[in-house]
């Protein structure tokens, strides 16, 4: 009996009724402030990426 009263409430709080539906997020626009960092962090990331390529092939 006990296991058929909590097969009984896990089925039920697992209904697709109780469930909200998926609302997808609106995505927001970026400013140009943002735009400028996202490109100036890009180019410290190249630059990184530069910097470990010729210190490992110095070796």
């Amino acid at each position: 009996m006990k296991h058929l009263l909590a097969l009984l409430t896990l089925s039920i709080s697992a209904s697709p009724l109780l469930a909200a539906g998926y609302t997808r997020p609106v995505p927001q626009a970026q400013s140009a402030t943002a735009e400028f960092w996202f490109a100036l962090a890009s180019l410290a990331l190249i630059a990184a990426l530069f910097a470990v390529h010729k210190i490992i092939f110095r070796k």
